[in-house]
């Protein structure tokens, strides 16, 4: 299958650096929020998002924070700031003209997933399906009882603190939702077949949400 051509934007007002993959006729769009120090050039989000374009999302890997910011470790965990840059990214991908009109997901990734989350419940049904990889949506605080977008939370196995703090966190998620656990498998989901669990797990969800939100 040929490769999704991609192009590298800065998302205004503070520059952060992204990687758009748009495929023809695509069904909608999902954001990653990386999480702890994290960026767009992350591997694991990388795999995942060019199988996702693989099967008809565009995406939008992108820094949540700048390379200054990113040198106090205080601000990795500031879900507060990486929510509203995802909200950021989120208001330029409906302005941008390749990606105006898509479905919005959103796909985060350990302290990213807690913003992903803060941000869904900001956005109510403007965003259609949010994707929790190995995440803290723990960190979501009282954030979690307003999401209405369907939730799927993605947890190891053998990621046992994060497994617990996953399901404390689904319990307190009151719209469609979904946790699944992929069997053997550690926080960066690194074992042989892992990261395809997660791969399926995510593009089921997204293909059935986005395909079906109103445009």
């Amino acid at each position: 299958m040929d490769r999704v051509p991609s192009r590298a934007v800065r998302i205004p007002p503070v520059g952060l650096e992204g990687i758009v993959g748009v495929p023809a006729a695509a069904k909608g769009i999902v954001l990653f929020a990386h999480g702890s120090g994290s960026g767009r050039l992350s591997p694991r989000n990388s795999f995942v998002a060019q199988r996702l374009c693989d099967s008809g999302l565009a995406t939008l890997l992108f820094d949540l924070l700048t390379v200054d910011e990113e040198t106090d470790r205080r601000n990795v965990f500031d879900i507060a700031v990486l929510s509203e840059r995802l909200l950021t990214a989120t208001a330029w991908v409906r302005q941008d003209p390749e990606t105006a009109g898509l479905a919005i997901g959103y796909f985060g990734a350990s302290t990213g997933a807690a913003a992903a989350l803060v941000a869904a419940a900001t956005e109510g049904t403007r965003v259609a399906a949010v994707v929790s990889r190995g995440g803290r949506p723990d960190l979501a605080g009282q954030a979690l009882g307003a999401v209405t977008a369907p939730t799927l939370l993605i947890v190891g196995g053998d990621d046992h603190v994060v497994l617990d703090l996953n399901r404390a966190a689904f319990a307190e998620l009151r719209c469609a939702k979904q946790l699944s656990v992929v069997a053997g498998a550690t926080h960066l989901f690194e074992e042989p077949g892992a990261l395809d669990s997660v791969v399926e797990h995510a593009r089921g969800w997204f293909l059935a949400h986005l395909c079906e939100a109103p445009s």
